[in-house]
């Protein structure tokens, strides 16, 4: 195995004017690993994936992803699948027609593989309701094939579980644990340390100090 490849992280600082959020952080998500972060509202979680994704910028320290440093070798990391916060969609249209934009923009997916990875997650890819119309749990599942259709190695996955009831979380949890089983490595982030700790290989809590 490649000793570069997923998400390596060193000594990050990150702050806001005076507040500091990010002290010290230093983390290795290896291929094939779930590595859980938890933490309340305000503790970091979705600061330290932004700066995985090169979205934002760190005070010191390095990120790595597959061997590149974000924000010099590249920009935003290659082979990377992401949901953070809220997935954004085009509201007047259909999941299928949302994926199909994005996977446009690449051109390293097709028609079958959307429908496939719609499947996939559980929704209909000839259901014509546009995504404005989808219910929370509907978008968070349009947002996981959003992030896994174009088989990423890295998936960084934020309150993935959002908005899904007690089906959708036990559907998302055998898929995630599929993906684990291909190889990916997997940054998963909760509120929720009993979704976490069902799935992770290492869990850490953003309230504690990071080692």
């Amino acid at each position: 195995m490649d000793e570069m490849s997923g998400i390596i992280v060193e000594h990050v600082y990150k702050s806001f004017g005076m507040e500091q959020i990010l002290t010290d952080v230093s983390m290795k998500v290896l291929p094939g690993k779930i590595f859980g972060i938890v933490g309340n509202n305000g503790s970091g979680k979705t600061v330290l994936m932004k700066c995985i994704c090169g979205f934002l910028k760190p005070d010191s320290g390095i990120v790595r992803v597959n061997g590149k440093i974000v924000g010099k070798a590249c920009d935003f990391p290659e082979d990377l699948g992401v949901i953070i916060e809220t997935p954004g969609f085009l509201p007047n249209l259909t999941g299928y027609q949302n994926l199909k934009i994005l996977a446009s923009l690449k051109g390293v997916i097709g028609k079958k593989e959307i429908r496939e990875v719609l499947l996939q997650v559980g929704l209909d890819p000839d259901m014509r309701k546009p995504v404005g119309k989808y219910s929370l749990g509907m978008r968070q599942r349009l947002g996981i094939a959003q992030a896994i259709m174009e088989k990423p190695k890295v998936l960084i996955l934020d309150e993935p579980f959002n908005g899904l009831d007690k089906t959708g979380v036990g559907h998302m949890r055998d898929l995630l644990q599929e993906l684990k089983g291909q190889g990916k490595a997997i940054l998963l982030a909760s509120h929720n340390a009993q979704d976490i700790e069902v799935l992770c290989d290492e869990v850490h809590d953003m309230e504690d100090k990071w080692e």
